[in-house]
């Protein structure tokens, strides 16, 4: 689906300029099945030469919607398109400008039908709008005006599509088209960093550490930071001067490296990590006669806990599958807290702890098997996951249920001394996000390997 549009504007200094009138046309490939098309009060003068262009004075304009009110309706036009224009570097330079005064992130795809020209109509001494419907005998009515310029696109368009029969320049233009224009320092930035799991650091002039990030895919990631137009990331584009990056072929490695160094450089465009990350924890209690209970709160770094979740929506769905998986309660969850029998114990998936029907003895033996598998309470063993390389592996240490730090070993060198261990690991602080990471990537990885301290020798 595409969104075909023409914006006339009141000229001006450049990111000064505001719309006086805005045509969308949405366009199915075939047929225009939606469209949008209004003029703009822009709350600033228009210049006399656009005025002597498309005829559009401030006059016209003074009882005109603003664009915050039309806002909403450019958004639902354009959700789920691509947006055509011609020059579109232009046009959505514009319509991203106007969204970015009202503090929203407007991002799209968009293709420029003068650079489709230029590629699949060759031979033409102009690719203006106006010469090129003259040349191709396209009919053109309000010319300069939205809607008579957008309608001209809509066409062109159609003859384009028509044009490029294997859809390979469409496509490639559609991939390689930036949302700004990326110069030549951005590109060769991208082009230095692979296309694998790790940390990024980008810094700027001074070399000071501006953004940390991490990725499983950090080109494809700093391709993203590099042509998004939001606000963040077109100061992080002006700020950047290098990005220096390192592999860590597991992903756990890269948000344990990732939390912690922020955490500790607390660069200028981080702020989440700045802070605890996680709002809930999962903690038990033994209730009056003798059950184990689960239940989820709001995080406490005073008392321990089980696991952690990011959000109670989170852990509402994981303590579902909990339920499940160890055939538990519902009632000694606290999900129901009902009297009598709960729901499960109806459709026969719960054995009836809930009505003492099954005994405190056994029903703890299954709530015990779960808290021991998750939580890292009195826990010392060592998590493994993938190494940069395929013949290493990576390493989590953990001891005495404190998270000690990371490391990477050779697999032509067996991890089964303590001493060679300690050697190997980077140490981390032990904070509250560090844990979360740790437990959820546990949680849900169920391939990963976890060796006890205790098969270490040394």
């Amino acid at each position: 689906m595409y969104a075909i549009l023409d914006i006339e504007t009141t000229g001006g200094k450049y990111n000064e300029e505001g719309i006086t009138e805005i045509a969308i046309y949405k366009f199915d490939g075939h047929d225009v099945v939606d469209q949008f098309i209004s003029l703009v009060n822009p709350e600033r003068p228009i210049q006399a030469f656009v005025v002597g262009l498309t005829g559009i004075n401030n006059e016209m304009l003074r009882n005109a919607p603003k664009f915050y009110e039309v806002a909403k309706r450019i958004i639902e036009i354009t959700a789920g398109c691509v947006i055509v224009a011609h020059n579109a570097q232009f046009d959505y330079r514009i319509l991203s400008l106007e969204f970015d005064r009202l503090g929203y992130p407007f991002e799209r795809t968009t293709l420029c039908t003068v650079e489709l020209s230029q590629e699949l109509l060759l031979g033409h001494k102009s690719y203006s709008l106006g010469k090129l419907a003259k040349a191709l005998g396209i009919p053109m009515s309000n010319r300069h005006r939205a809607d008579g310029d957008a309608l001209a696109t809509v066409q062109l368009f159609k003859m384009l599509l028509a044009k490029d029969t294997e859809k390979k320049i469409i496509q490639a233009a559609v991939k390689s088209f930036p949302k700004r224009n990326m110069d030549t320092k951005l590109k060769d930035i991208i082009a230095s960093v692979p296309s694998e799991t790790g940390v990024y650091y980008m810094h700027n002039v001074n070399g000071t550490i501006i953004y940390i990030g991490k990725s499983k895919n950090m080109k494809k990631r700093l391709t993203q930071h590099f042509t998004s137009d939001n606000r963040k990331s077109k100061q992080i584009q002006d700020d950047v001067v290098e990005v220096t990056y390192e592999e860590t072929g597991s992903e756990l490695i890269a948000l344990l490296k990732e939390n912690e160094e922020i955490k500790r450089n607390r660069p200028k465009f981080n702020r989440a990590l700045r802070r605890t990350n996680f709002k809930v924890q999962l903690s038990h209690y033994i209730d009056d006669n003798g059950y184990i209970n689960l239940k989820t709160e709001r995080a406490d770094p005073t008392k321990d806990a089980i696991t952690t979740f990011s959000n109670t929506m989170s852990a509402k769905a994981q303590l579902e599958r909990i339920i499940e998986a160890y055939v538990l309660c519902q009632n000694k969850t606290i999900m129901h807290g009902t009297s009598g029998n709960c729901f499960n114990y109806t459709i026969k998936k719960c054995n009836g702890a809930c009505i003492e029907e099954e005994s405190p003895e056994v029903y703890n033996l299954r709530v015990q098997s779960f808290i021991q598998k998750h939580s890292f309470e009195n826990k010392s063993m060592l998590v493994i996951d993938r190494g940069r390389k395929v013949n290493e592996r990576s390493v989590v240490l953990i001891e005495d249920g404190i998270f000690k730090g990371i490391g990477f070993y050779n697999l032509n060198h067996q991890l089964n001394n303590m001493e060679i261990l300690r050697s190997i690991i980077t140490p981390m602080d032990d904070n509250r996000d560090a844990q979360h990471i740790i437990k959820s990537y546990t949680r849900t990885k169920r391939n990963l390997k976890t060796i006890p301290l205790t098969e270490l020798v040394g």
